[in-house]
């Protein structure tokens, strides 16, 4: 589904990516793990277009999408979800409905809300709300259910726990391997390991822009060096 191969980007002179390979096959769960300052941010917005590539391909359900924009992207149905991505000005519902921009997502809009306020009922509760208003947590529901809104074959998320509360995180991580479980592919990257390894199926590690460890999250968790130097034992 998705195939990062030498991968090399960064800011200006400041390469941050160093020969970075990777793929997530079709229904898989993925996690890239990693330290602060491991590159990880680096990789996912190289990955999609938002920093330049140096060096490097990047494959998408079978095309090669190296060149194409994040928009064009999207369109071929790969959803990202950044931090702080809601429209702080824009009511819960209106965020939604424009996460339905795919033409597969267009006639479905209904059937789509219903679906998003299921898996988070919080939000039906306050989809009249600016999503200004929301607390953290809330605006990472409201962006992943609109990244869910399009319909994607694939779905990335670039550390959606940041500043959340544990419930809150495990909130949207089981919503994800919900959604999972439903036959979505998911690449999860995230700084909190522990957490990481309890619900994806294999992961990456990244240090320092390079891959240094790959695994199922069974290997990983049992991994001494991974013990050592995530999980604190």
């Amino acid at each position: 589904m998705l195939e990062i191969e030498g991968l090399v980007s960064g800011y200006g002179d400041l390469m941050v990516l160093s020969e970075v390979s990777l793929s997530v096959d079709k229904g898989d769960f993925v996690g890239i793990i990693g330290s602060n300052a491991a590159g990880k941010s680096t990789l996912i917005r190289a990955a999609v277009g938002l920093l330049p590539r140096v060096r490097g391909t990047v494959m998408f359900d079978g095309e090669n999408v190296t060149g194409l924009a994040p928009y064009e992207l999207a369109t071929r149905g790969l959803a990202v979800v950044l931090e702080h991505g809601a429209i702080a000005k824009l009511s819960v519902n209106e965020n939604l409905v424009l996460g339905a921009y795919r033409s597969a997502a267009r006639t479905g809009i209904s059937s789509a809300l219903e679906q998003a306020f299921t898996l988070f009922p919080i939000l039906a509760s306050r989809r009249d709300q600016l999503a200004g208003s929301l607390s953290g947590g809330e605006q990472q529901m409201l962006c992943v259910a609109r990244a869910l809104m399009s319909l994607p074959k694939m779905i990335i998320l670039d550390e959606p726990s940041v500043g959340l509360s544990p419930v809150m995180n495990t909130t949207i991580l089981q919503a994800l391997r919900q959604q999972h479980e439903l036959g979505l592919t998911i690449l999860l990257v995230e700084q909190n390991v522990t957490q990481t390894l309890r619900f994806v199926d294999r992961a990456y590690v990244l240090e320092n822009g390079r891959i240094v460890h790959q695994g199922t999250s069974h290997e990983l968790s049992n991994s001494r060096s991974i013990q050592e130097a995530y999980l604190g034992l």
